[in-house]
């Protein structure tokens, strides 16, 4: 079944403090077209800036995340984040008139709410995912994070946490359905150590903050006057510890709250690649540093699944089989190149049709045909050979031979049956008989190879060159 993509119906409006500013703040949800996806505009600056919400702007992880670009900088915003994709929001547009989002009760609850006064509308375009092909990993020793996304026909979400504490150890949330956010993720708090808020407190970094908003866990033994300073902070009469280890009043909402909440957080930091995810995210200590990390190197791999050329296999090709001999002195078994279906000064895109009659599957391996990396880089090289003589008035003449190969990826197997599409761009101007090309192989629009490949071109001997 085809997705369409959605946003809001109406502009919504909430209004809250900023956690760390102290400073009110009033948010309003918008409407957006088709392929707008998620963006902030500061409506407190001059000209009313707008911030797209991706990986690449990721500034600081300090005490939440934040994103700046020429300029333009907000704050705190995985929780504005997380609500947007829990609620199925591909196109928004979030005017805020600070920098910082409003904290509410700690949770994505009021955002959520929010969106669903606003309600939701199918727009007429499909929505695109990213689905994961091949297992991604990240980890960070010193933190002894890891993240991992594995393929998977929906979007779920596991995490696990362990402060290592005898008040908040081993902790374990999940979330099988994307659909399922609003009630069992969104009202899920923020939590911290009472050591970091005494830290936060005397370097006045939460002036926003209320017990109310942030479940505080006690890790050591509490005096009353204590008790009193902090209760005097937070403008409440009366301030104790639970038996669970919690300052003040709250009582948890889940017993795994705090697991919940992480996962909550590595939903906002990962809507940051910027389109819906078809995978399994296994989070192990995460944290807005590592989860930021990890939504930059997923981002790489969309922005190349973007960049995915377009093949035609039935367009008269530019050179055919016999105009490829007169280019190249490769001849069958190592001719590996059918068709050039383009080409220009700097760029050429070649066939080559993968049957089970190539020699090399005789070999590699009898009972599982693939063909080898290092034939792939020689149709490629094949390729570049046509690239470079395409404008010599005599390419009879001359040859290129391999001087490097660099950043090369093998991304996927190659067997009987494939079309293997050979496309490469030059890096920069040929000098002195060298040329410097971008090269990479797809099959079915699949990118499968890529490499950087350096060469030189050669006038071949004659009979009667002398020797030098």
């Amino acid at each position: 079944m085809i997705e369409k993509q959605c946003t809001i119906k109406e502009p919504v409006s909430l209004s809250g403090a900023g956690l760390h500013t102290g400073q009110d703040v009033n948010l309003t949800f918008r409407p957006a077209g088709t392929g707008h996806g998620i963006k902030f505009r500061r409506i407190d600056m001059e000209g009313q800036p707008v911030i797209d919400a991706i990986a690449d702007y990721v500034v600081d992880t300090s005490r939440g995340t934040t994103i700046q670009h020429q300029g333009v900088r907000v704050s705190t915003i995985e929780h504005t984040l997380a609500a947007v994709v829990g609620m199925g929001i591909d196109n928004i547009l979030i005017d805020v008139d600070s920098a910082e989002m409003p904290i509410m009760d700690g949770s994505a609850a009021a955002y959520v709410e929010a969106l669903t006064a606003a309600g939701k509308v199918e727009q007429d375009a499909e929505r695109e995912y990213f689905e994961v092909q091949t297992t991604l990993t990240y980890s960070d020793p010193n933190r002894k994070s890891e993240m991992i996304l594995v393929p998977e026909d929906k979007y779920r979400v596991s995490t696990m946490i362990d402060f290592e504490s005898r008040i908040l150890g081993t902790q374990y949330a999940s979330l099988d359905d994307i659909s399922n956010f609003s009630s069992e993720v969104a009202n899920c708090r923020t939590f911290v150590f009472l050591h970091e808020l005494e830290y936060l407190i005397a370097n006045n970094l939460i002036k926003g903050g209320d017990i109310s908003n942030a479940i505080v866990f006690v890790d050591r033994l509490l005096g009353q006057p204590e008790l009193d300073r902090l209760a005097k902070y937070f403008g409440k009469e009366k301030i104790e510890v639970l038996k669970e280890g919690i300052l003040n009043n709250l009582e948890l909402r889940h017993h795994n709250e705090p697991a919940r909440h992480k996962l909550l957080d590595v939903i906002g930091d990962l809507a940051l690649i910027g389109m819906p995810i078809r995978g399994h995210v296994i989070a192990t200590r995460p944290g807005h540093a590592v989860n930021t990390s990890f939504a930059k190197l997923v981002r790489e791999q969309v922005m190349q699944s973007k960049q995915k050329p377009s093949f035609d296999i039935y367009k008269t090709p530019v050179y055919d089989i016999n105009d490829i001999k007169r280019f190249l002195p490769h001849r069958p078994p190592f001719l590996l190149i059918d068709k050039i279906l383009e080409i220009s000064n700097n760029h050429v895109i070649g066939l080559k049709n993968v049957t089970m009659n190539e020699p090399f599957f005789t070999g590699h391996f009898p009972d599982e045909p693939v063909m080898p990396g290092v034939l792939q880089l020689e149709a490629m090289a094949q390729t570049g050979g046509i690239l470079a003589l395409h404008n010599v008035p005599d390419p009879e003449n001359y040859a290129t031979y391999f001087l490097k190969i660099d950043n090369v990826k093998f991304r996927h197997k190659v067997v009987p049956g494939d079309t293997l599409f050979l496309a490469l761009e030059l890096i920069s101007p040929v000098r002195r008989g060298i040329f410097h090309t971008k090269a990479n192989a797809y099959v079915n629009n699949t990118l499968v190879t890529e490499a950087e490949l350096m060469a030189q071109i050669v006038r071949k001997k004659t009979p009667d060159t002398k020797p030098e």
